[in-house]
C-alpha cells in the first residue's frame, strides 16, 4: 500500500443540518468546513470531504444485503482506521448510547482479511460501516 490515498468527496441528504452538525461534529469528531446556511455543509471525515445536503425526501437506508448472516445495509460509507483509533471509536460510540446496525465486531479471525467492523446510522438514516484492519496489507488481500 505504498501509493499515496488522494482525498474523496462524497455527498448525501440528511433532513436537517443541525441534527447532522451535533452527530458529525460532537458524536464522530469531524470539523466543520464550508456551508450554506440550511442548504450544506461540509465536514472533514478523516481527511475526506463529505456533505450534507439537506433533501429529506431522499433520506432512509430500505436495501439491505447479507454479510456473514448479518443484514448489511446496501448503501454505506465509512471509513478504514488503524485498529487503535477503531477500538476508541467503538468505546465513544457506545458510551453515548449509538444504535447499532451491527455491533462491533471481529471479521475473518486468524484468517487474512481479519478486521474490526461496525454498522451505525447518523440521524438521517444514512449506514456508516467503520474498518480496521490486523494488518493493512490485506486490505484488498483475495
Amino acid at each position: 500500500m505504498s501509493q499515496a490515498i488522494h482525498p474523496f468527496h462524497l455527498a448525501f441528504p440528511v433532513r436537517d443540518l443541525e441534527e447532522a452538525r451535533q452527530f458529525y461534529g460532537e458524536v464522530l469528531g469531524c470539523s466543520e468546513g464550508r456551508s450554506a446556511p440550511g442548504k450544506w455543509c461540509d465536514f472533514n471525515f478523516y481527511g475526506h470531504q463529505i456533505v450534507a445536503h439537506v433533501a429529506p425526501e431522499e433520506c432512509g437506508c430500505e436495501a439491505l444485503s447479507n454479510v456473514d448472516n448479518h443484514k448489511v445495509p446496501a448503501k454505506h460509507f465509512g471509513i478504514v482506521l488503524p485498529m487503535d483509533e477503531w477500538q476508541a471509536l467503538a468505546d465513544r460510540l457506545v458510551a453515548v448510547g449509538t444504535k447499532f446496525v451491527i455491533e462491533p465486531y471481529i471479521r475473518f479471525k486468524g484468517e487474512v482479511g481479519e478486521q474490526a467492523t461496525m454498522f451505525f446510522l447518523d440521524p438521517s438514516d444514512n449506514a456508516i460501516e467503520i474498518k480496521a484492519f490486523k494488518n493493512m496489507e490485506s486490505l484488498f488481500a483475495k
